[in-house]
This record gives structure tokens, sequence and C-alpha cells, in this order.
């Protein structure tokens, strides 16, 4: 835990009740604050009052009394209308903070030289994060990785000089963490997503666009319109990108070529590392994935052999392209992360002759963008609430059929997997959606489908 020894002797109000919510109300505690707990639903509550936490009816509370509402990162700071937490907040001019921005002020205050790597993005984020902690952890280093990814920051041991902090940061939360100050910031990509949350494009990237700005070492992906406007805002100032493509040079970054990563400094270019056969790393995205951890790793002083090494050992992450297991010439795929149509673009540019398993809760534009891909996929099997709009899309494109549920897919998928001529045929869980129509989460549906295939071999 970080005990928050900032916030000693000054009052907090935490509202949602979820991992983050519980861990930054105990490291408050553990740091002298004084704080009321509530959540609207009856599930966090009662997990709470497990926790023997100071639970209060935040609608009841006198809001000039707080200093601070630590809010959810899963509640609406702003869209599509603010909280009622938050209303009140303001009314009071209370300011409204997260978890993350909690870590940063006790950072500030007691280790602000201590290393701290902030990885955003809308595609790749989990993957960097723990590539990049794998990394420093296989070269000796002390190492703290969570955030987004699953461990909330303040469970994490707290920040000294020598102790690297990784931390994986979504929109929702960087919008919360006005004090960000990182060492090192990577911003991966930026595609349309949590539109619900944002509104626009305009104002997810400018919430996205704090992490790099304000790093001591900005690293950055070109290779979409959004990216490259921050990396040449950046410039501007006269401060030096680190700028990472798998699409052009790049005069001072990092470049993927084939299975190679090259590092660039104005006109020439080095390889740096080499990707080829490492199973976790598989696929155009996972080397801009690879070329942001090496970027990192180098910013913090590591040799280009001893990431090289950690590369070559990263065991890749569950639900991200994870390889199962394979029955007979079959391989079995799960890539449950994948819950828009760019994050399975990758995918379905890593293989071929695929049995794809799509469908689930739809997101915007659907299956679309995938059409150039359709030629790789022997059949797809649908599922969940996009079912008819996927089959639409595919119709006299991609033979299909309507599985309706994840055990019927990769019963179907497996057994014309398994009777095809392709050399290697692949079973691929890459949905294209979210999971809630079926699923509590992806991890759910990702353990389900491990499950389901287990069975088979």
């Amino acid at each position: 835990m970080t005990p928050v020894t900032v916030f000693n002797g000054k009052r907090a109000a935490v509202f949602g009740l979820g991992s983050s919510g519980i861990s930054a109300t105990k490291a408050l505690i553990a740091g002298g604050a004084e704080v009321a707990v509530w959540d609207d639903g009856e599930k966090g509550r009662d997990k709470a009052a497990q926790e023997r936490l100071p639970l209060a009816d935040l609608k009841n509370a006198d809001w000039a009394k707080f200093d601070a509402l630590v809010l959810a990162p899963g509640v609406p700071l702003t869209h599509p209308e603010p909280h009622w937490t938050v209303k009140a907040a303001q009314l009071h001019n209370v300011p409204v903070i997260g978890d993350v921005e909690l870590f940063a002020a006790q950072r500030a205050g007691v280790a602000p030289d201590a290393p701290f790597v902030a990885i955003t993005g809308t595609n790749g984020k989990s993957t960097t994060t723990a590539l990049t902690a794998h990394i420093l952890s296989a070269a000796g280093k002390d190492v703290q990785v969570g955030g987004n990814l699953g461990t909330p920051i303040l469970a994490l041991e707290p920040p000294k000089r020598d102790r690297i902090h990784v931390i994986e940061l979504s929109s929702y939360q960087i919008e919360l963490m006005p004090s960000l100050k990182p060492t090192i910031g990577v911003m991966l990509n930026l595609t349309p997503d949590h539109l619900d949350r944002h509104a626009t494009m305009e104002r997810y990237a400018s919430i996205k666009f704090a992490v790099p700005d304000r790093a001591k070492f900005p690293v950055i992906g070109v290779d979409d319109e959004y990216g490259r406007a921050m990396a040449a805002k950046i410039a501007a100032q006269g401060r030096k990108v680190i700028a990472i493509s798998t699409t052009q040079i790049v005069p001072h970054g990092y470049v993927a070529g084939q299975s190679h990563i090259y590092r660039t400094a104005e006109k020439d270019a080095k390889e740096a590392a080499n990707l080829a056969g490492i199973g976790s790393l598989r696929g155009v995205h996972n080397a801009q994935n690879a070329m942001a951890a090496f970027a990192a790793c180098s910013a913090l002083g590591l040799d280009d052999q001893t990431i090289q090494r950690g590369l070559r050992s990263f065991p890749g992450l569950a639900h991200r392209m994870e390889e199962i297991g394979r029955k007979g010439k079959v391989l079995f795929v799960n890539d449950s992360k994948a819950t828009n149509a760019d994050s399975t673009a990758k995918a379905l540019a890593s293989f071929d002759d695929m049995f794809w398993i799509a469908g689930g809760l739809p997101k915007a534009g659907g299956i679309t963008s995938l059409a150039e891909f359709f030629p790789r996929i022997r059949k797809a099997y649908l599922v969940g609430e996009a079912a008819a709009d996927f089959a639409k899309t595919l119709d006299g494109k991609v033979a299909y059929e309507m599985a309706g549920t994840l055990d019927k897919a990769v019963a179907l998928a497996a057994r014309d997997a398994e009777s095809s001529d392709a050399a290697e045929p692949v079973v691929l869980l890459s949905p294209a959606c979210a999971s809630f129509d079926q699923f509590p989460n992806f991890e759910v549906r990702g353990n389900t489908f491990r499950t389901l295939v287990q069975a088979m071999l």
C-alpha cells in the first residue's frame, strides 16, 4: 500500500467502491486522513461494510468540510452529465480527483524524482505496460506495475528514488489527475472510443495528450493523425519527442520493419532489437508496443542487449492474442480484450486461414472497417447482440454461422477448423465488441473461451 501522508489531517469524500475506491480509502486512512465513503450500489456499500470502512451517505454530507472528492474512474465527470457527487463538489469548490492523483501528490511530496512511467492510448496499453515492467524486472529493477491494468495504484508499494512505477492510464483516470507529471509518458495510438464519456474525439484526444505533454520524456506513436498532431505540438515547444512508427521513418525515435526495431537519429537508422520468433509479440500492433517499451526502458538507462533479453522472455498477457494451445494442426487464440474493431484488426492482420468468433455488445461503426481482412477469414461464428448487424456486413463476403453463444461458436469453429485443408488453421476469439450482453467483462469471456478450449485439448 501507498499511505497518502500528504492528506494527513484532511477530509476526503470517496465515491465509487470498486477496487480503486477501496484501496484509495485505505491509503487515505493509513496516511492520516478523515474519510467518508459511499456508493450508489448496494454491492459497493456491502463491500465497504465488510472492510469496516467509514460509510456515510454523501447526499446528506456537509460538502464544505471536504478537501477533495476522490471519484472512481468509471463515474461520469462531465458526460453524459456530471454525477451528482461531482455537482455537489463543484457547488462547494471541492476539487474532484482520482486515486492516481493521490499517488501523484504523494510522489511529489516524498519522492519527486522516483521514476514514473505512464502509458496510455486506445489500444495496446496493457501489453505495453506489462512488457515494460517485465523488461525492467528481468533487469533486476524494483518495479511496481498496475493502474488500469489491474492492481490499483495505491495498492502498490510507495514511490521512492530507486523504485519504478509502470502505470497504465485510461482516459477516465487521466482527467481526474490534474498534477500528472510522469518521467516517461507514452501515447501509443488514438482511435474513436469512449465517446459516450468524452462526447467528442477532440476532447478524448486532449485528455490523452496530457500524458506525453507533461512527461520529461514523451514517447508518441505517430501512425495516426492525433499522434502526429501531439508530436508536432510538443516539438513546437522546443522539446524532443521520441516518435515510434510502423509506417514511416521518424527523425528521432524508433521504427519497426518486418520483425526488427530500428533506432533512428536524423537520417540514420540502426537495428536495436529483433522480434523474430517471439510468439507473445506477434503482429504489427505488438511491434508498436515493443517499440514503446524499448523507448521507455532505454530512457531509464537500460542497454539494448538487456532490453532484447526482456523482450524474448515476455510471456504475454491473458486475453490479448493469447495462444491457448493446439489440437492437431489447429491453433486456438484468445483475444477477448479486442473490444472494438480497431483492436480486432490487429489480430486479423496476424494470421491467415482464420475461423473467427466475433460479436457481443456492439460499438459504433461495427466491423465495416475490417473488410480488408475478410479474405483471410475462412468462416465467422457470430454471437451476442451484434450478430445480426455483423451478418449483414459479412453477407456475400465471408461465410458465417449464427452461433448465438460462445460455447456453440467454439464447438462449430473447432469442428470446421479440424476438417479444413489449411496448414495452420486458427480458431480466433477476437470479438470486436464489449462483453456486457453475455459476460460481466472481457476477462470472464476470455476465461470461458479458455475453459471450453482446454476441455477439447
